[in-house]
């Protein structure tokens, strides 16, 4: 037997039905609580950080969305650009973050953005800066259950130009182009470095191979947004993603452009 047929992440037949849906799920939540069948709002944001999520919770500046039907989230609900987001934290990793994605599918998303900080990859990318993810390598487990095997995966929706130009009035670098999706963080190595660079990747994070490819698989639309802040090579402040308002002007530069996307004729 080949290696790879051997292999359980790779032994997954693409197109049979799942036992346990994400249907399933929200009916058991809204039977357990009492939750009318009520549609989220049409653009969802992942916090997958959730630092944004806590300053707009402490200046009143969002409101507890009741009828969300999830055993393992809060969703806030946020008055922005003229229109209403949800808004749901702390989404780490490809695992989660997917499933997620999946019960904001089932209720009425039609558009989910993803929000992560991201490591440096390419030196020529300057810190800190925004990467809009045209593709990701898929170093994680989760994609492989929705997509056959492969080395990337594509964006799924054309919305990254509408964010490209939304998000550079911000006066941060904005940069388009591929990601590296890892599961395990602390396993990055130099060499591993060193090659994705040299392939022409800018960044790497923890979420968007897997989400492209849910979104691919379930034609949903979605996009992730990197605030690239940390690099290995780099001697200066790390982490830094300024301040509390400049996260709110980016969450709001990201609901233009999905306003935007979402208008389109």
């Amino acid at each position: 037997m080949e290696l790879e047929s051997a292999l359980p992440i790779l032994c997954h037949d693409l197109q049979a039905r799942p036992s346990f849906t994400p249907e399933g799920l929200v009916t058991a939540v809204r039977e357990s609580r009492n939750l009318a069948p009520v549609s989220v709002p049409p653009i969802c944001v992942l916090d997958f950080d959730g630092d944004l999520t806590d300053w707009l919770i402490s200046r009143n500046l969002v409101q507890p969305f009741r009828p969300w039907a999830c055993f393992h989230t809060t969703m806030y609900v946020l008055e922005a650009e003229g229109l209403r987001c949800g808004i749901v934290a702390r989404t780490i990793g490809g695992p989660y973050s997917v499933l997620i994605a999946e019960q904001l599918h089932v209720t009425g998303a039609r558009l989910t953005l993803g929000l992560t900080s991201a490591g440096r990859v390419s030196p020529s990318l300057p810190l800190p800066s925004f990467v809009i993810p045209t593709s990701a390598v898929r170093d994680e487990g989760t994609s492989f259950h929705y997509l056959p095997p492969s080395d990337r995966v594509d964006a799924p929706t054309p919305l990254n130009d509408l964010l490209a130009e939304e998000i550079s009035s911000l006066g941060i670098a904005v940069a388009q182009g591929c990601v590296w999706t890892t599961d395990a963080p602390y396993r990055e190595t130099k060499s591993q470095l060193d090659r994705h660079a040299a392939e022409g990747v800018l960044a790497v994070e923890m979420q968007a191979a897997s989400l492209f490819a849910f979104a691919t698989a379930r034609h949903a639309d979605l996009a992730v947004i990197a605030h690239v802040t940390n690099a290995v090579d780099h001697m200066d402040q790390q982490f830094g993603k300024g301040t509390d308002e400049d996260s709110f002007a980016l969450l709001k530069a990201m609901l233009r452009a999905g306003r935007r996307f979402l208008m389109a004729p």
